[in-house]
């Protein structure tokens, strides 16, 4: 019988290679290509006669259907983050940097879960059962009826949580350290990660039982591994942070049984994890009315309205290159906003460093942004404050126009819900709040913002001489 040739597996990204080489041609980092075995040792050899399949039943797609169970933690945060709790049967896959708090979020959960009377089981595999009870401690939760093992073997954790009454929730702390008998290769490559994170997933839809599985993150911060693994499981979620700052968000990027978009927000101290239900308090912090360059971007995150400053600083450079720093936002989108305000709006700015930050290490995504950053970049250009009861948000495209944003109105009510009485929207926003006592300024285009902007500048500076 010939034997089976070998193949190289980029340890990153999942690529197969036919022959071993420095740098994988799929992601392009180097030195991540493994010698692995083919078979691994799972599958039917060469000659065996694969056995006949069996009929599935057809139904149609019109009928009665039920929600999906659900397992509440108690957490608001962590239930709004997952849909509304953990689905029973599902498969749930949590990444983050190393010591962003991914472990500290599963031991309160499991521990509001066991005083629920639910039967948790916690399996460790970077961990002591020593240290994952001083965890515990710290946290208030070695009361609780929680269930601890200290294993990485696969057939060994299946037959111990197979063991007894079934159990609602397993967490497995992490995935990269599982090995299984059936792969021949080492603990961490992309064979045994695969074949453990299918051997888990098979027990959760076959007892019902809840799996969190926990990823590493690459420095890129994605889930380290084969992308398959993503595909296989039905949740993804990521804890992020910044270590600097003290609040942590939990980003649901994959959910097969409630909203993709929403996540929860989490304030770190030294006895665990406290849910922030007001995430715009937290990231508008002390903010300095009179400062210039700051404007209140009113953004959304799922179904969510976050507020949060955007702070921009315009300098005149001495370099032949000005310097374009940015920290929370696109730099790409930067760049953008600033060639549209030189060619529609004649502001200047090659001459001048542009240093931009999002305060509280809030990260943003959306679109929305640009308005808010074009007010904060006018404002530090001119010297001069911008209203401090005043919100922002509209997009802007590269004729100089403002388009309009969706979720108009839950921006407006939550801005006006922390005080602010004012704001600057694209001017075909529709979904207007009603009742509102709140002065909305219509912006039609980009040179219509910075002459109002102008405008209140002057305005301001005849009101101080009056006085």
């Amino acid at each position: 019988m010939a034997k089976p040739k070998t193949q190289f597996v980029c340890q990153n990204c999942g690529t197969v290679h036919s022959r071993w080489a420095g740098k994988c041609e799929g992601c392009g980092e180097w030195n991540t290509i493994v010698e692995e075995d083919p078979m691994g040792g799972i599958g039917s050899g060469p000659g065996k006669v694969p056995k006949k399949g069996r009929a599935v039943t057809l139904t149609a797609l019109s009928g009665e259907t039920e929600e999906a169970p659900r397992i509440h933690t108690g957490i608001s945060e962590l239930d709004r983050a997952t849909g509304g709790g953990f689905v029973r049967g599902s498969a749930v896959l949590i990444g983050g940097d190393p010591g962003i708090g991914k472990s500290t979020l599963l031991m309160q959960a499991a521990a509001a879960l066991s005083r629920g009377g639910h039967r948790i089981i916690y399996v460790s595999g970077e961990e002591a059962v020593a240290q994952v009870r001083l965890r515990a401690q710290r946290l208030g939760a070695a009361d609780t009826e929680v269930l601890l093992a200290a294993e990485t073997n696969v057939e060994d954790i299946l037959a111990t949580v197979s063991e007894g009454k079934r159990p609602d929730l397993v967490i497995i702390d992490s995935i990269q350290t599982l090995w299984s008998d059936t792969a021949d290769s080492a603990p961490g490559t992309v064979t045994q990660v695969r074949t453990g994170v299918q051997a888990m997933i098979r027990f959760a839809k076959q007892t019902g039982a809840a799996m969190v599985l926990v990823g590493h993150v690459t420095k890129d911060g994605q889930i380290a591994g084969p992308r398959v693994v993503e595909h296989m499981v039905d949740a993804v979620l990521y804890f992020e942070g910044d270590r600097g700052h003290h609040y942590r968000i939990l980003r649901t990027v994959k959910n097969r049984f409630g909203p993709t978009d929403e996540i929860g927000v989490f304030e770190m101290s030294d006895k665990g994890l406290r849910e922030v239900t007001n995430p715009s308090e937290l990231f508008l912090g002390e903010r300095n009315a009179k400062s210039p360059g700051a404007a209140v971007f009113a953004g959304m995150e799922g179904t969510r309205p976050v507020l949060v400053e955007v702070q921009a600083l315009v300098a005149a450079t001495s370099l032949g290159t000005p310097r374009r720093a940015v920290v929370g936002w696109d730099s790409s989108r930067l760049a953008m906003i600033l060639a549209v305000l030189e060619a529609h709006c004649g502001v200047r700015l090659g001459q001048h460093d542009v240093y931009l930050n999002v305060a509280g290490g809030y990260r943003i995504s959306e679109p929305a942004a640009d308005m808010a950053i074009a007010s904060a970049l006018v404002s530090s250009l001119a010297g001069i404050a911008l209203p401090a009861d005043h919100v922002f948000f509209g997009e802007i495209s590269l004729s100089g126009a403002v388009r309009p944003v969706s979720q108009t109105a839950q921006r407006l009510k939550e801005a006006e819900k922390l005080g602010f009485s004012g704001a600057m929207l694209p001017a075909t926003s529709a979904e207007l709040p009603k009742g509102s006592s709140a002065r909305w300024t219509m912006i039609e285009d980009l040179p219509d913002l910075v002459s109002r902007i102008a405008g209140s500048v002057k305005k301001l500076g005849k009101q101080e001489e009056d006085d």
